[in-house]
């Protein structure tokens, strides 16, 4: 911008901006209005997880190599660590930046709100999620019930539909899905339903999104605000298990956005353990970043914490839904491009 150019926002965006602190103002009032206590942890850690799709900022520090977190998950938990301090229900709004995230729906910088209920489950905070959605769009809309976005009618009033993974699979794509066969077996059924899987792809994760975001995601976009429960266990390394096989995860997604990210958290630390260092090996054996463990929070699991449920929900996404916004690029002050 050149001396004396003068920065433009536009109306509509503007009208969105004030939009959004009402959403906030409401985000607030629900958690509070719910007995949640609202926290910060640091946005700079030393270990920003170690999930596949996971790439984090790297900070070098006086201390030694910082990242920028890509959410505030491991320092929430050591925060239930902490029993009879009134940790029990807590909620934090703030900055998560990933790398490589670019487009519509995704920006290297968002803001994300995560909370977490312990003792819960996963189910609670799913109807948490339902609740939140349809008072922020209520909020920001000034009415509730059915609304309009992007030429599509959608009732975020709850319940929302429930699916499994595995229902959604064999409905969506014809193919059946355990989590424990070998990514060659998933492949062949994927073939044998139609899809086109190259041979190259020989990661269970890959195979099982070439058929995914294939059949199912568009599904998902066509269809009312929907709970994606009970993901497969290689998709799931900080869940708990359900029992037969499927990890106590969720996703929740309304007019093709994908909102919210949550759990049965996994709170055996020996547990916990191996699945991070078997994450930290595949991201070797894939040539990314492999991230450190963060020990402390792996300490604070082994202290003990109580079965509990946890949930990050992208608040830019749901502005996005709120304001009828067909991109991020409406519903906040300015992107990565603009700065």
């Amino acid at each position: 911008m050149g001396d004396g150019e003068r920065e433009r926002l536009g109306p509509g965006r503007a009208l969105n901006l004030r939009r959004r602190a009402t959403a906030m103002a409401g985000l607030r009032r629900f958690f509070d209005q719910r007995g949640f206590l609202e926290v910060e942890t640091p946005l700079l850690v030393p270990s920003p997880g170690l999930e596949l799709h996971l790439d984090a900022f790297p900070v070098p520090d006086a201390s030694g190599q910082r990242y920028l977190i890509t959410s505030p998950e491991y320092q929430m938990k050591r925060l239930l660590a902490a029993r009879g301090e009134g940790m029990e229900r807590i909620f934090q709004v703030c900055k998560c930046f990933r790398r490589g995230e670019a487009g519509a729906h995704h920006n290297p910088e968002f803001t994300m709100v995560e909370w977490y209920r312990s003792p819960g489950a996963w189910e609670e905070v799913a109807r948490d999620v339902e609740a939140l959605c349809c008072e922020v769009v209520k909020a920001v809309r000034g009415k509730g019930g059915p609304i309009e976005y992007q030429g599509r009618t959608l009732d975020l009033t709850p319940p929302w539909q429930w699916l499994s993974v595995a229902e959604a699979m064999e409905r969506f794509a014809g193919v059946t899905v355990r989590g424990d066969e070998p990514a060659e077996v998933l492949a062949e059924r994927g073939r044998a339903a139609g899809f086109a899987i190259p041979p190259t792809r020989t990661a269970w994760d890959d195979v099982f999104f070439s058929i995914f975001l294939d059949a199912v995601d568009p599904q998902l976009a066509r269809g009312g605000p929907t709970i994606l429960h009970s993901w497969p266990a290689p998709l799931s390394a900080l869940a708990r298990l359900d029992g037969e096989g499927f990890a106590e995860r969720f996703e929740a997604y309304a007019g093709g956005l994908e909102l919210a990210n949550g759990y049965g958290e996994l709170t055996d630390a020996a547990e916990q353990r191996r699945r991070c260092e078997a994450e930290r090996a595949e991201r070797l054996r894939r040539e990314l970043p492999a991230y450190p463990l963060d020990e402390r929070f792996l300490a604070a699991l082994a202290e003990g914490i109580p079965p509990s449920g946890g949930v990050a929900l992208g608040i830019d996404r749901l502005m996005m839904l709120a304001c009828d916004a067909a991109s991020l690029r409406e519903v906040v002050s300015f992107t990565s491009a603009e700065v």
